[in-house]
């Protein structure tokens, strides 16, 4: 004990979203030894939340008067002009109107954001609340069409009605059309809650998004406008990534690694019973989930093939595993996978070979089909972890959308090297990507679908 505390002397061990189960007790047991310091990120509530509350531990909950002094605020914001020269103070527009879209859009951003913390008093038709949901994503630099664009993607549907259609028009140059968004609060359709992971249905699932919430819970949603389709078994701890198969069957992947299984919408065949005596043995497609449940991973894919399609696992150690049509492995990433995604490539009109896309920790995304030599370099790479990838085959050629931890979404059409960039604002959880084009987006507060514009002008939009 004596050597494991001058190893870790000084040392602080940031422990993120800790659910009970994860091996908790143990971990946390580290708190004895006087040199090491624990960052414990717990729901409120949760059994972990509660075994620290009270036992010495800091809680930083801005909901606890300790952690606000409203005094010393009060004279820090009458504070915030003194000092400044005439032509800084003349930098602050005596008049900004925060109920016009045009006017917020076009101003400073960091004017309009101080304007809005003074004026707390009224929301400005929505504006305010959207604008502050949307952080500082509308500080950085950026065109009055991408900061309508962003606006619009929070805009609650109890904002004033005519500020979506000004919003849209304002946002024509942004490169993306706005589809729908859905935020909390918002009631036809309802918000259908924090997304953790998504995933594009298929089979009886068509048409649908799956949503995996930061509960553990499962929810299907009509991809057209977000609207209720269904509800999955409540499961005990937060998927990582979710996937539908092509008979219905969703395979959902935990935080701790582990894959559940849920047929709740598989179509049964019909037969009679005796067939089903003579045939008690296991299918192939059984034979396949099985052995995906028997292993552990950090990201989950599928793509559908002649065959059983292919089931893509990324782990801890960077490789990538293929089960299915195709089994193979291949190490691809400088730590752990962060994300997969399948898509099977026409290679005729009557082969397909499936393409694996992984991203992970070390901000790569790679390119990789299951029998052959992994592409040498990197499809692009940045200086921040990959969050989630979406990946679709459309007519046109592969299309990837990629998450980045710095909260930026960034759309790439493989066939014609068009590339698009989106910074929400809020953290981005999750992201999918459909043939039809449309960039699904999952944060905290919000659920968005965009549409690329293309070099043309053109897209398929439709605000609702």
């Amino acid at each position: 004990m004596a050597a494991l505390e001058r190893d870790l002397r000084r040392t602080v061990i940031v422990l993120p979203d800790l659910h009970e189960g994860d091996g908790a007790g143990l971990v946390l047991a580290l708190a004895g030894l006087a040199h090491v310091r624990l960052i414990v990120e717990s729901r409120s509530g949760s059994p972990v939340h509660q075994s620290l509350t009270g036992g010495g531990c800091a809680e930083l909950d801005l909901d606890l008067g300790q952690w606000r002094d409203e005094e010393r605020f009060a004279q820090w914001r009458a504070s915030r002009h003194e000092g400044r020269t005439g032509s800084e103070a003349s930098s602050v527009p005596a008049v900004v109107d925060l109920s016009d879209p045009v006017a917020v859009c076009t101003t400073d951003p960091w004017q309009v954001t101080d304007a809005y913390e003074e004026n707390s008093g009224g929301d400005h038709g929505g504006l305010r609340a959207a604008w502050l949901r949307a952080g500082q994503s509308l500080c950085g630099e950026q065109s009055p069409a991408s900061r309508a664009l962003v606006l619009l993607s929070v805009l609650g549907d109890n904002a004033d009605p005519r500020l979506r259609p000004a919003l849209v028009g304002l946002s024509a140059g942004s490169g993306w059309g706005m589809q729908w968004s859905r935020v909390r609060g918002d009631v036809v359709p309802p918000w259908p809650g924090p997304v953790a992971a998504l995933a594009v249905g298929a089979g009886p699932l068509s048409g649908c998004l799956l949503l995996a919430g930061a509960d553990g819970g499962m929810r299907a949603v009509h991809a057209a406008d977000a609207s209720a389709y269904g509800r999955l078994p409540h499961g005990s701890r937060k998927g990582a990534a979710v996937v539908a198969l092509s008979d219905g069957t969703v395979l959902v992947l935990d935080v701790s690694g582990r894959i559940r299984v849920d047929t709740t919408w598989v179509v049964r065949a019909a037969g009679s019973g005796l067939a089903g005596l003579l045939d008690d043995g296991p299918t192939d497609a059984e034979r396949l989930l099985a052995t995906v449940q028997s292993c552990t991973g950090t990201a989950l894919a599928f793509t559908a093939g002649s065959g059983l399609g292919v089931v893509a696992l990324g782990d801890a150690a960077g490789g990538i595993q293929a089960f299915g049509d195709v089994t193979a492995r291949v190490d691809l990433h400088d730590g752990p996978v962060t994300s997969v995604a399948a898509i099977g490539v026409p290679v005729d009109s009557e082969t397909e070979i499936p393409l694996v896309y992984s991203g992970g920790a070390d901000g790569a995304v790679r390119a990789w089909s299951p029998g052959h030599s992994p592409m040498p370099e990197p499809l692009v790479q940045r200086a921040c972890p990959v969050v989630s990838l979406g990946a679709a085959a459309a007519a046109g050629g592969p299309s990837l959308v990629v998450a980045w931890g710095d909260g930026v979404v960034q759309y790439i059409h493989a066939g014609t090297g068009e590339q698009r960039m989106f910074r929400p604002g809020p953290p981005v959880r999750a992201v999918a990507l459909d043939v039809a084009g449309r960039v699904f987006i999952g944060m905290d507060e919000a659920l968005v679908c965009l549409t690329p514009v293309t070099a043309a002008g053109k897209d398929s939009s439709a605000v609702s």
